[in-house]
């Protein structure tokens, strides 16, 4: 889908909104996309104006490269393992909260510094908001064993398409060096069995359904909505 002005602004809104949660101090994971990417850059604007004092863990470079250029201190996993706050964007939410990610193919980083933050945000405008999540997995998978990961998922019911880039020949090569398969389930009725189903095939690095999510910022027409978890 592409952005309308719109869509460009709807982002803008959730990602500047799920921003004012971070306070001086804290130790905040950043994550990848044109939503958060808004949150990086207001993070910015107030560590210029209003001396915010924090620091960021990054998940990707491109995530890295705009926090260094919005002036943003930045720290590791290995020196924070335990994070206050971790802000992403998602490909697709379903109304449970299960989340789909991956667009960017920086899902394995965003997945574990998600589960190393206490709260996991996530901005999104309203088109991702969907009842049931239909949109395809991003699998990221080691290249030694993608056809065995891809008959695998073929017999899970998928359909696995290997992601190709758009400015070189050959496959798009993650941050750790890996391929991503693209893979359709059409409706996904039940994510988390599914996730489970997909965890130990031999060669799968990480997939991109999140189950871990604590609250939704969705712009909406009137505003950002803010969607909690239903603790059972």
């Amino acid at each position: 889908m592409k952005d309308t002005s719109a869509n460009t602004g709807a982002k803008k809104a959730a990602g500047e909104a799920a921003a004012e949660l971070v306070k001086s101090g804290m130790v905040v994971g950043l994550g990848t996309g044109s939503t958060v990417a808004w949150t990086i850059r207001r993070l910015g604007e107030r560590v210029r104006e209003e001396g915010l004092d924090f620091l960021g863990v990054a998940t990707s470079f491109q995530a890295e490269n705009l926090a260094i250029d919005s002036g943003i201190r930045l720290t590791s996993l290995n020196s924070h393992p335990l994070l206050d706050l971790a802000i992403d964007g998602a490909d697709e939410v379903d109304g449970d909260l299960f989340v789909i990610k991956g667009g960017g193919a920086a899902h394995t980083r965003e997945k574990v510094v998600s589960c190393s933050a206490k709260r996991f945000v996530i901005a999104a405008d309203e088109s991702k908001y969907v009842q049931k999540l239909t949109w395809p997995v991003p699998v990221e998978v080691l290249p030694f064993a993608l056809r065995l990961v891809e008959r695998r998922l073929v017999e899970l019911g998928g359909r696995p398409v290997l992601r190709l880039g758009k400015m070189k020949d050959g496959p798009v090569i993650t941050d750790n060096g890996n391929f991503v398969v693209d893979v359709s389930f059409g409706v996904i009725e039940n994510p988390a069995a599914l996730a489970a189903r997909i965890d130990p095939i031999a060669g799968v690095v990480e997939h991109g359904i999140f189950d871990n999510l604590d609250e939704l910022f969705l712009a909406r027409a009137v505003g950002v909505e803010r969607i909690g978890r239903k603790r059972g």
